[in-house]
């Protein structure tokens, strides 16, 4: 998480590595784990968790130098992310929901949400340009303003613009030149991050 920045925030959102599995889940070994926490706390604070790719030949280039945050990984033959079987998309980072703010960023992508939380912004994200569901929608209609930050590809444009119809309160803000919050952050900084809100 120190490549990409975020190793301040990293024990706060209770990241994880699967350095073995339980049976029948082979497969998430070597993986980071991304736990989906619910504000409560207690026993039953992770809702569900998702896990990430995080093995060399995908994250690292051939000077064993990471990819990211500034050039894209290469996961061949192999999604980046697993989810628990039959889990259903979610949002990343519900605390935020209830921070006394008068406005919330939305993101494509559990790490970009932690880069606005490192920078002391409120932050959700969800799963991927697919994984929107309406029912997502009631939650952020209290807000003066939510920031629906578009990732700067086609899809990130298309499926921040397609959102933004959906809410009166919604500003689309494009980081530009390919950019998503995390290459952002590791080429600008903390401060030039914020002022694309106008913070």
């Amino acid at each position: 998480m120190k490549v990409r920045g975020l190793d301040g925030v990293a024990d706060r959102f209770g990241l994880g590595y699967v350095g073995s599995a339980l049976t029948g889940h082979e497969q998430r070994t070597g993986s980071l784990v991304l736990p989906y926490l619910r504000p409560a706390k207690g026993p039953h604070g992770v809702a569900t968790i998702r896990f990430r790719c995080i093995a060399d030949e995908c994250v690292r280039d051939e000077s064993g130098n990471y990819l990211a945050p500034t050039q894209k990984e290469s996961h061949r033959g192999h999604g980046k992310y697993l989810t628990l079987p039959g889990d259903q998309p979610r949002l990343f980072n519900t605390k935020a929901l209830i921070t006394d703010s008068p406005f919330i960023v939305i993101t494509e992508g559990e790490f970009d949400a932690m880069v606005w939380e490192s920078v002391g912004v409120p932050a959700i994200a969800y799963q991927g340009t697919s994984s929107w569901r309406d029912h997502f929608l009631p939650a952020l209609m209290g807000f003066t303003a939510v920031y629906i930050i578009a990732d700067g590809d086609k899809p990130g444009l298309e499926a921040a613009d397609k959102l933004a119809a959906s809410l009166p309160n919604a500003k689309v803000i494009v980081l530009g030149d390919g950019h998503d919050s995390n290459s952002f952050l590791h080429d600008f900084g903390a401060a030039a991050l914020r002022e694309r809100i106008g913070l």
